[in-house]
């Protein structure tokens, strides 16, 4: 499709050192954006899944110079973590994202971040460039309401709502199938 790709595991995972915050992975977003334009890339678009598009939209919406952003069962808020952060904070050491003893040093900063994300707000900054945002129909871990309401605080958004699909759209031959014809018609319409 003649586009340059760049993957990237976010601080914590894989083996991408640091500790889970979401600070520091929209940090994460904003040293790959960096990268590219480095790289002399022409344009850069976002695609994430998850949290990882939650924080591409919040990236792409700070960032004039990003040309568009695809979520895929992204969340529109994380108030559920900011709820119960302490069962998060396990969670995270559990699944090894966080290692470091002791991180984070200061608790409260780091819950106080996870409110601190408007993704409605970002959507809306994010218009009037060009937004996919892709959603299964049975997610049971994030409700498709998630993405009705990030499409209406964009504008003009294209919503895919994928039928029979869960959460990890990233495995789901259509989502991709979609994704990529999204980003064909956007080289297309760039010329």
């Amino acid at each position: 499709m003649g586009w340059t790709v760049l993957t990237l595991n976010f601080r914590g995972c894989g083996q991408s050192d640091g500790d889970f915050s979401m600070s520091g992975w929209l940090d994460d977003i904003g040293a790959a954006i960096a990268h590219l334009r480095d790289q002399d890339v022409a344009g850069v678009w976002l695609a994430g899944t998850g949290t990882g598009g939650a924080l591409a939209l919040c990236a792409g919406s700070m960032d004039r110079s990003v040309r568009g952003v695809a979520t895929l069962a992204a969340p529109a808020d994380f108030d559920d973590w900011a709820k119960h952060p302490r069962r998060l904070l396990e969670h995270a050491r559990s699944v090894g994202v966080i290692s470091t003893r002791g991180f984070p040093e200061q608790f409260d900063r780091w819950v106080a971040d996870l409110r601190s994300f408007k993704l409605g707000t970002a959507a809306s900054a994010l218009a009037p460039r060009p937004m996919l945002i892709m959603h299964g129909e049975e997610d049971d871990l994030v409700p498709s309401l998630d993405a009705r309401y990030l499409a209406d605080a964009h504008g003009s958004a294209e919503l895919r709502i994928i039928a029979g699909a869960g959460h990890e759209l990233r495995h789901d031959p259509r989502a991709i199938a979609v994704l990529l014809g999204w980003l064909a018609r956007q080289q297309d319409a760039r010329g």
